[in-house]
């Protein structure tokens, strides 16, 4: 039964109307326990603490008010609009979602804005209605091998699931290098098991989710993952399986997918830029890109430039990839270069060949061709000095 996509999922109502049929202890342990009104879930022995009562008791409260709260007549009403989107979610996306995708494409349907700190709290909630409440038809996929943590429709075999997962983190291993999601999607669909299992990953897509894909970082192409659902979810579902802050896939612990050192991200930010940019605009990017909760400042990324080969200065404060093509050294090198790769050539060709590899002036060329102890005419040409 198809979704409208317009009506929308109130977690906080939901919740609020359950709470409101417990006693005060009750409903205070419930909440500080899954976090229900704070994004912090509390341990036991925490809660234990604010009630003085043992942290065995509290699991005892806790578990006792889970059963009641079960056994109310109204929950199946209740928890309908959760179950209805949810249930038609997880067969659209073949039967299993990872968790925060799951609440992700949930949110899609909320008035809570995805990026405030009310967010948090409505994880908690659908986290808690789904694992307690909704158990029997939906299961959390936990420390499974394949799967990072997920929800599954309960009766659903992962089987095929897990066999096309396991040839796509095999594909991406052997290939050795990141893709964008296109590229992991064709790879999916070129799989042995993707042939042998067509028929079942074959499900309808009614709910249409791509405000899921809006990202300030990088395009998604949308239309071709509404049609894919499925394999768009295993990609994010697959255990060693990542996406950068960039788009690329690749295995979660390669260096183009989690950056660790101010290395890597200056890396990772040239060559999502694809062109020579500023020290100090590198460091404003891997600022604002976030990879983590560590400043990078301008004079650590300047430096790290400087001792790394595999950047080329190319103008004042201006770096690029050594694989890119630019060569090193100082504006007379790089003419060095150049007129013993390309024999004598004039002062516009000789120009136009160190503007494709230095953001400088065409007097400083000029200047450096005027070095009579390197340089020497040839007519109307500029040859390096025999």
């Amino acid at each position: 039964m198809a979704i409208d996509n317009s009506t929308k999922l109130n977690s906080n109502e939901i919740v609020k109307s359950l709470l409101g049929r417990l006693s005060k202890k009750e409903r205070d342990i419930i909440t500080r326990r899954f976090g229900l009104k704070d994004s912090e879930k509390e341990t036991l022995e925490a809660v234990g603490g604010l009630h003085n009562l043992t942290r065995e008791r509290i699991r005892q409260i806790e578990n006792a008010t889970i059963k009641k709260l079960r056994e109310v007549k109204e929950l199946k009403e209740e928890l309908a609009d959760l179950r209805g989107k949810t249930s038609q979610l997880l067969v659209e996306h073949g039967g299993l979602a990872e968790k925060e995708y799951l609440f992700h494409l949930l949110n899609t349907f909320s008035p809570v804005d995805y990026c405030s700190d009310d967010y948090d709290v409505e994880k908690n909630q659908y986290d808690f209605m789904l694992s307690r409440l909704l158990q029997d038809e939906f299961e959390e996929v936990k420390d499974s091998d394949v799967f990072k943590t997920s929800y599954k429709i309960k009766a659903e075999s992962l089987d095929h699931l897990e066999e096309l997962a396991k040839e796509l983190i095999a594909g991406i291993t052997n290939l050795k290098e990141v893709v964008k999601t296109e590229q992991a999607i064709d790879m999916l669909t070129k799989t042995d098991a993707y042939g042998k299992h067509q028929e079942k990953l074959a499900v309808p897509s009614e709910i249409n989710v791509s405000s899921y894909w809006n990202n300030c970082l990088f395009d998604e192409n949308s239309e071709l993952i509404q049609n894919n659902k499925v394999l768009y979810s295993l990609l994010i579902a697959a255990r060693e399986v990542e996406q950068n802050k960039f788009g690329f896939w690749g295995i979660y612990n390669w260096e183009e997918i989690s950056p660790k050192t101010i290395n890597h991200k200056i890396y990772l930010v040239l060559k999502n830029e694809g062109k020579p940019i500023h020290f100090v605009d590198i460091a404003k990017k891997i600022n604002e890109v976030s990879f983590d909760h560590k400043t990078a400042n301008p004079a650590t990324v300047h430096n790290e430039l400087i001792l790394d080969p595999k950047y080329v200065l190319i103008g004042r404060g201006i770096y690029g990839l050594k694989e890119w093509g630019y060569k090193e050294g100082i504006v007379q090198d790089v003419i060095r270069d150049i007129l013993t790769e390309n024999g004598p050539l004039t002062k516009d060709e000789i120009i136009k060949k160190v503007l494709e590899n230095r953001m400088v002036k065409n007097t400083t060329i000029n200047l450096a061709l005027m070095n009579k102890d390197i340089f020497e005419k040839a007519g109307d040409k500029y040859q390096v000095k025999k």
